[in-house]
Formats: structure tokens, C-alpha cells, sequence
């Protein structure tokens, strides 16, 4: 065999190693014994701040390890974990049939993890007097049939709708369970004139500004510059505010659980900090950020 046919077989050497490399994120980064050190972490805007302070918190206990998270919101952490750039996806809504058929075409099952429950709260102005709303009259708010307060008891004002942008987790989530009510065969979706936020804070702070405005987030964004709306399934009530007991009882209608997914079953360092976010240290974060523990005891 010739030299020029040896270098072609080495440089194609090379290529197979790097792509099996890329294909994942945390071999690049081992320690001397061959261990990884660090967690690329990605997804719900919803999960951001969560998830930094696990972070934040688990490096403190465990020098070595290194977790970098960002947002995008949730159909992004889909996309990154399926392309191969990160260890964990974050999402605030479940996995898609069409995302896992990508990921297994991409030779891995992606396995999913319950870190923290959720409620949406529907948020308005603290000045506007509407208090209470039911799933339909929301509904009907942000299809765009609803078009000023006063028709929902409020005053001559016309209504804003916000909502987070089309990527986020918590915008589909929205849309499926209040929008279309969860009916697969309601092909509803917000009125065009929506206006699409690109973060849980931009939310709140959109409210606070407009007495005009309606919006909605996730508990552990809830501020005291906006008013939460007690929310019903039914025009006879009860209406029922969000919190951790009403999640936990089921009472609020809009409750909701928050994931992590992984690329299989995930080892070494990976799963260290999924168990310790599912331990008692982790879960103490959840709470402490608003949002409501897997063990409703903590």
C-alpha cells in the first residue's frame, strides 16, 4: 500500500474518532482516571433558574464537576439532545412522538425524568378587578373571542394577550391544555395578534407595566407586581388559586410536571446529579424556588 493511501486511511481515522466524540458532549471533558467532569445542560426557560441553582449547589458539594445550563426553552433541549451537543435536556412539557422517532433514528432511546411539579398562573395587572376566570372564558381569551374586560366583568379596556414564544415548553403546554382544553381534536390556536415573549420574566414584567395585559407563567415566577386569577374548570367553581397544596391535591386545573431527559440510561457523573436532584438536598431547591417537590413530603 502506497503512502498516499495510508494518509487517506489515517485522515479517515481522525473523522470517525471526532464524530464519535461530538456524537458526546461530556467525553471531551475526563479527568486523569477517566472519569467525566462536566454536564452540558440545555432546554425550558421555565427550568433556567432551577436548574442553575442545582448546579450552583451540586459544584459546591463536588469540586471537580463543572455543569454549564442555558435556556432556549424546551423544543430546543429536544433539538441539542437529539443532534448529541448536550448531556440533559430540561423541558416543562413531555417529550414529542415525532422527537423521540428522531432520537432513535439518531441510535439512542431518550429517557425521561420527573424533577419538580408546576402550575401555570393566569396573571393580569393588580389593578384590573377580574379575579376569577374559568378554563373557557381563558380559552376564548387568547383564540381571540374575548376582545375587552368588560366582557368578563372588567372594565372598558381592551385585553393584551402575552404568551411565551412558539419554542418554549410552556407556550405548548398552553395550548394543548387550556387553548384546546385537551381535546387532540381542537385544532384551535392563539389569535394572531398575541404578542410572543421570549422569557418567564418578560411575562411578569409585561403584566406589571400594562393594566391592559393577560399573561401566563410558571408558579415559581410569579411576582407580587402582578395578580394571579383563580382559575376553574367549571363556571360553578369552585375557582381555585395555584400552590404547592393545590398542585399536590390536584385541585389547581392547570398543574403540570417538569423533566430532564438523557441519551439512555444515564451513568457516571450524569446520573450522580440526577439522584442528587431527586434527593432531598435537590428537591429542598425546588421549593425554595417556588416550584413543588416529586415527594410532596419535602
Amino acid at each position: 500500500m502506497g503512502r498516499r493511501e495510508l494518509a487517506f486511511i489515517f485522515i479517515i481515522s481522525l473523522f470517525l474518532v471526532s464524530c464519535r466524540v461530538s456524537a458526546n458532549p461530556a467525553s471531551t471533558h475526563l479527568d486523569g482516571a477517566g472519569e467525566q467532569t462536566y454536564i452540558e445542560n440545555k432546554g425550558s426557560d421555565t427550568l433556567v433558574n432551577l436548574a442553575m441553582a442545582w448546579a450552583e449547589a451540586y459544584q459546591q458539594e463536588h469540586s471537580q464537576a463543572q455543569i454549564s445550563v442555558t435556556g432556549g426553552g424546551s423544543g430546543t433541549g429536544f433539538a441539542a439532545l437529539i443532534n448529541g451537543t448536550i448531556d440533559i435536556a430540561n423541558a416543562s412539557r413531555e417529550i414529542k412522538e415525532e422527537e423521540i422517532i428522531s432520537a432513535r433514528a439518531g441510535g439512542f432511546e431518550p429517557v425521561e425524568f420527573i424533577v419538580a411539579n408546576d402550575a401555570i398562573a393566569v396573571v393580569v395587572h393588580p389593578d384590573n378587578p377580574v379575579n376569577e376566570l374559568t378554563l373557557e372564558q381563558v380559552a376564548r381569551i387568547y383564540k381571540g373571542e374575548f376582545t375587552n374586560w368588560s366582557e368578563l366583568g372588567g372594565e372598558d379596556r381592551p385585553i393584551v394577550r402575552l404568551s411565551r414564544e412558539t419554542n418554549s415548553g410552556t407556550h405548548v403546554y398552553f395550548l394543548e391544555t387550556v387553548i384546546r382544553l385537551g381535546s387532540s381534536e381542537d385544532k384551535s390556536i392563539f389569535s394572531a395578534d398575541t404578542l410572543l415573549l421570549p422569557s418567564s420574566e418578560g411575562i411578569i414584567a409585561e403584566v406589571s407595566d400594562n393594566p391592559n395585559a393577560i399573561g401566563y407563567d410558571g408558579l415559581g415566577y410569579i411576582t407580587p407586581e402582578v395578580k394571579t386569577v383563580a382559575l376553574s374548570g367549571s363556571p360553578q367553581g369552585p375557582f381555585i388559586m395555584p400552590s404547592k397544596e393545590t398542585v399536590v391535591t390536584e385541585e389547581y386545573p392547570i398543574s403540570r410536571h417538569l423533566f430532564m431527559y438523557t441519551r439512555g440510561q444515564p451513568e457516571g457523573l450524569v446520573k450522580e446529579f440526577l439522584d442528587w436532584i431527586l434527593s432531598a438536598s435537590g428537591q429542598s431547591i425546588v421549593a425554595e424556588l417556588g416550584f413543588v417537590p416529586v415527594n410532596p413530603d419535602l
